[in-house]
């Protein structure tokens, strides 16, 4: 009789407690680093919503009773028939309505038209008053070279004789550089932008050497965006090459200087509709390109 085989004892794995000590200690792990990302308090977004918070929770109300949405709708300003615009109404008792009394730009008118009357007749200044400002259109022929933003001494005596006069009144004074359209491109002027801002501002410095309080003084530049002749001629480009100076009148200065911008618009619009050829690409066109 054949002897019956022993069964053979599985093998039992002693280190089966290590998987579970695994499980547990990685989760453990995360446990931790969810508590410490609760715990971590970004102080500055802390105090922002608690500043908001008690902002909202400690002020008084604005208005003590509800907003009655069909009396609000009914006050509002009717709207014209073009969407951009909406009808106010101005008091009648708006002081902009009137022009102010500015004696000093009439006394001021006549003693720089006096002063510079040779160059009137040369036509290279011109002087305008209205009841807002008094303009002085200077060529720039007799103040810069061709491409340059330096005074000729020619130019400073002239500005100079100006800047007598005016350091006498608290008029603020507004200058204004032009350009024609023949693009520039230097190594100081890469656009007819810092050209003419640049001719503004030697002005303005020489003003301010001259006496004139620099508090009082603008330098803008307005490129050759403000035209009032035909570039497409050598006649047009030089009225268009010009420096302005604006007297402002009393009373609202922005508003002086948004109706000086305005005017400004409106010449050149009516510059364009005479204009046939205002392309810098035809006609004469060379562009500067020193170095």
């Amino acid at each position: 009789m054949a002897k019956r085989r022993k069964k053979q004892e599985e093998h039992v794995n002693l280190e089966r407690w290590l998987v579970s000590y695994a499980d547990f200690i990685t989760l453990l792990f995360a446990f931790f680093v969810v508590m410490y990302a609760i715990s971590s308090v970004n102080e500055g977004k802390y105090r922002v919503l608690s500043d908001s918070l008690n902002e909202v929770f400690q002020s008084r109300p604005t208005s003590p009773s509800p907003i009655q949405f069909d009396n609000a709708l009914q006050n509002q300003p009717s709207m014209s028939e073009d969407p951009d615009f909406i009808d106010i109404p101005v008091p009648e008792n708006d002081k902009n309505l009137t022009p102010p009394d500015n004696p000093e730009l009439e006394t001021l008118s006549k003693d720089i038209t006096e002063a510079v009357q040779p160059l009137i007749d040369d036509d290279l200044i011109s002087v305008k008053k209205n009841d807002f400002w008094l303009e002085i259109d200077i060529k720039s022929s007799i103040l810069f070279k061709s491409g340059r933003a330096s005074l000729s001494e020619d130019a400073e005596d002239v500005l100079a004789t100006i800047a007598s006069l005016l350091k006498e009144y608290p008029n603020d004074v507004q200058v204004e550089g032009f350009t024609d359209n023949v693009p520039i491109k230097t190594q100081f002027f890469p656009s007819n932008w810092e050209l003419s801002s640049s001719r503004a501002a030697s002005v303005v410095h020489l003003f301010e050497e001259e006496g004139v309080d620099p508090k009082r003084m603008l330098a803008i530049g307005y490129g050759q965006h403000r035209p009032t002749n035909d570039n497409s001629t050598e006649e047009g480009r030089n009225a268009n090459r010009r420096v302005n100076l604006v007297i402002l009148g009393q009373g609202d200065q922005r508003a002086n200087m948004q109706r000086r911008n305005q005017e400004l618009k409106q010449a050149t619009q009516r510059a364009n509709e005479k204009i046939e050829i205002n392309d810098p690409t035809e006609g004469f066109n060379p562009v500067f390109d020193i170095q």
